[in-house]
This record gives C-alpha cells, structure tokens and sequence, in this order.
C-alpha cells in the first residue's frame, strides 16, 4: 500500500523538477542583480524596492520560465528518459496532464498580471511565451537554429528589463554579447554530451552532425570570441572593480576550458560544462559584490 504523504512529496519534488524550478530561481537571482545594479543606475534602493511595477515584472518572468520548463519537458520526455533517467523516474510520480495543467495556469497568471501592468508588457510575455513553446515544439530539432534560440530565450528576460530602464552603453553591450557567447558554448558542450540521444531521436545538433573536430574546432572559436570579449570589456571598464577582476580572470578560466576542449574524454566535456556553469553563477555573485560595494562605498 502506497504511503500518502510520501506520494504527494514524491509528486511536489517531480513537479520542481519538471518545471525546472531550481533553474528559474537562478535566472530570478539574477534578473534582480542585473536590474537593480546594471540596468537601474538612477532609483535609489527604497524606490526600487518599492517599484511595484518591476517586481510585477520579473514575477511574470518566472512564471513564464516555470510554464517554459514544463513545456520544454513534455517534448522532451522520450530524450530524457535516455539522458536523464532519474529526473525522468522522480517525474513520473506526477502525470502529464498535470503539467499541461500548470503549464496553462502560469502562462495564464503571467499574461494576468502582464495586462494589468501595461499591454505593452502583455504583448512582450504573449511573444516569450509562443517562442518557448514554438522552441520546444519544433526550434529544438533544428541545426544551430536551435543553440541560438535556446541561449536567446535564456536572456529574454534580461533584455526586456534593459529596454524598460533604457540602459544602453557600450559596457553592457560586450558584457551581452559575453553571455550570450558563454551560454551558447555551454549549450554546445552539453550537446556532446547528449550527442547519440540526440540522434536517435531527431535532434540535429553541432556534435552531431557534424565530426567531432569540427565541433571542437566551433566550441574553441566561441571560446576565443568570449576570450576577447573579456579583454575588449577590461579595457573600457579598468581593473579597478570587482566585475573587470571577474572579466580578468575569466580569460583563464577559457584558456583551460580550451585544453579540456582537446582533451577528448568524457570526463573532460562533463567537467568543462559544470566549470563554465560554475563560473556564470561567479558572474551573478560578482556582479551582487560589484554593486554592494559601489553602492554602500562610493
């Protein structure tokens, strides 16, 4: 006889790991650092905390990404079942057609509260939300159509919130295309991972399609371009800040990440990914320690 409480637990940890909540509330850490310390350069900290709009935004951006993550593992099912066998187990606890459920209700409450912000914010959620289902439904299965659009929904959210502040320089400009370069070598690399899955089940991607040199060959130039990058970013910032120390010391970090591109093992490519991933999350920390210190100290 099945044990009640322990089903509905088994049933709420395979929803956190069907909608991906963990990672949502990464992107949610980050998104009010980045707001708050990088795009809003004139409220003070009592207005921002009390700006009702922006929060009312970034919640419709998690909503967004949890409805985003639900959909993304409902077209996924049969690829994870091969590459992530236990999250699979652990959400089996927990029945399609409840996510399809959620799915729906946070869709529909982020396009709610949207529409009483603004319609134009309405109209900004309505278009991420068609392109993170059209992403899963058929972007996902298509050669580098479907690492551009991954790494471009992943910042979606971050882009809206520097058009709604109306932040532009030049900083963050190469402080973008950085992410952007480090996101797409990371989705890249964990296409070599998932490389034969990939194949069985229709998903056309760089490592498999093309020979392992030429994979190699695109990741170690993404790596270079993020390498420049770094340097271009130190130059108009001066290492005199706790982000261009970052940015110096990121050029290390893909210098190895080139040597354990070389290194062909499987054990390289696992660790290379969690190394680049770490060292986003660094990024975040970076970026909260940058701002704390300008904002307290100066």
């Amino acid at each position: 006889m099945k044990n009640p409480l322990f089903y509905r637990f088994s049933q709420f940890i395979a929803f956190l790991m069907g909608a991906r909540v963990f990672v949502a509330l990464l992107l949610t850490f980050a998104l009010y650092v980045s707001t708050f310390f990088l795009f809003n350069q004139e409220e003070s900290l009592r207005n921002f905390v009390f700006d009702f709009k922006v929060h009312g935004i970034i919640l419709c951006c998690i909503l967004s990404i949890l409805a985003g993550g639900i959909i993304n593992q409902f077209y996924d099912r049969e690829k994870d079942r091969v590459t992530k066998p236990f999250r699979t187990r652990v959400q089996n606890f927990l029945k399609q057609k409840y996510f399809l459920y959620a799915y729906i209700v946070l869709n529909t409450f982020s396009l709610g509260i949207a529409g009483i912000i603004s319609m134009r914010v309405f109209f900004f959620f309505l278009i991420y939300q068609f392109l993170m289902w059209f992403y899963s439904h058929k972007l996902s299965k298509l050669l580098i159509i479907n690492n551009l659009t991954f790494v471009s929904l992943s910042l979606y959210p971050f882009f809206g919130m520097l058009f709604y502040y109306k932040t532009f320089s030049l900083q963050i400009f190469l402080m973008s295309i950085f992410i952007f370069v480090m996101l797409l070598i990371i989705d890249v690399l964990k296409d070599t991972l998932t490389k034969n899955a990939d194949k069985i089940f229709g998903y056309y991607t760089i490592p498999n399609y093309f020979s392992s040199a030429i994979s190699r060959t695109v990741i170690v130039i993404l790596l270079i371009f993020a390498q420049v990058s770094s340097g271009l970013i130190i130059l108009k910032m001066g290492l005199h800040s706790i982000m261009s120390y970052y940015f110096a010391a990121s050029i290390f970090i893909q210098i190895i990440a080139v040597f354990l591109v070389l290194n062909q093992t499987k054990y390289s490519k696992f660790a290379n990914l969690n190394m680049l991933r770490i060292w986003i999350f660094v990024g975040i920390i970076s970026m909260l320690a940058n701002g704390i210190n300008q904002y307290y100290f100066f």
